[in-house]
């Protein structure tokens, strides 16, 4: 005999139910998905964010320990100062010209001549390298005469700057090595104001402190490389004419 075969049979609501995820669940998902993206987006945003910070914080840390070793430069030479707001050498009278002139006295051209090279080396230590963009010569006016004569007496005296530095040094000088004035004709550019930024001396009533040239360091931004030196042959400064 052979044995009775059941079949059961699917309950009718059995059949009716979907396999299909429900809707609900579907958005519980795609919801909880959406914040476990956002999450990882913002912690990446947040370290980016965070590592930005602290790499400004580093560039203002090392620049201000760069401007301490020109302080501590400035401090052998009576008169010379350092402006840290605006990142100013201001070499007080000892930078000052006579009206409508750009010549410098002897001892004016000593100074410059001695206090640079310690410039130099600043620059070429490890922060120097490594923050400092360039040494601009600005020179300056006062209001006396014209804007354009103003602007081309500035440039003088910012260029005489230089000139003072190529020039043969004195007997008792120390001479600066051609690697150094290599490095200020690579680091170093001249720029004149005319007669803006005047200075205004109330108790004098004179703009005698006007006519003067100071050392303005420009920094490098935050992944900013020094601009290339150009491209010219070792040893190509050339000549001034002293007068004036």
């Amino acid at each position: 005999m052979f044995a009775p075969v059941i079949v059961k049979r699917r309950s009718k609501d059995e059949a009716e139910k979907p396999f299909w995820i429900s809707y609900a669940d579907l958005m519980t998902a795609l919801m909880v998905l959406f914040l476990v993206v956002m999450s990882v987006a913002l912690l990446a945003v947040t370290k980016t964010v965070s590592q930005i910070e602290q790499e400004k914080a580093q560039r203002q840390k090392d620049i201000a320990k760069l401007l301490d070793e020109v302080e501590q430069a400035a401090d052998r030479y009576p008169g010379v100062k350092v402006d840290r707001d605006r990142d100013i050498i201001d070499f007080g009278d000892k930078a000052h010209f006579e009206k409508g002139s750009y010549a410098l006295s002897p001892d004016q051209a000593r100074l410059l001549r001695a206090f640079v090279p310690e410039i130099l080396a600043i620059a070429r230590d490890d922060l120097g390298r490594k923050w400092l963009k360039r040494v601009v010569v600005e020179g300056f006016a006062s209001p006396e005469g014209d804007y354009l004569y103003n602007l081309n007496l500035s440039l003088e005296r910012s260029q005489r700057v230089l000139c003072i530095l190529f020039a043969p040094p004195y007997p008792d000088e120390r001479p600066m090595t051609p690697a150094e004035l290599e490095q200020v004709r690579d680091l170093f550019l001249v720029g004149g104001y005319s007669f803006n930024a005047a200075i205004y001396d109330a108790a004098t009533k004179s703009y005698d402190e006007s006519r003067r040239v100071e050392l303005r360091l420009e920094f490098l931004g935050i992944g900013e490389a020094r601009p290339p030196a150009p491209a010219v042959a070792p040893g190509n400064f050339g000549k001034c004419a002293l007068r004036g």
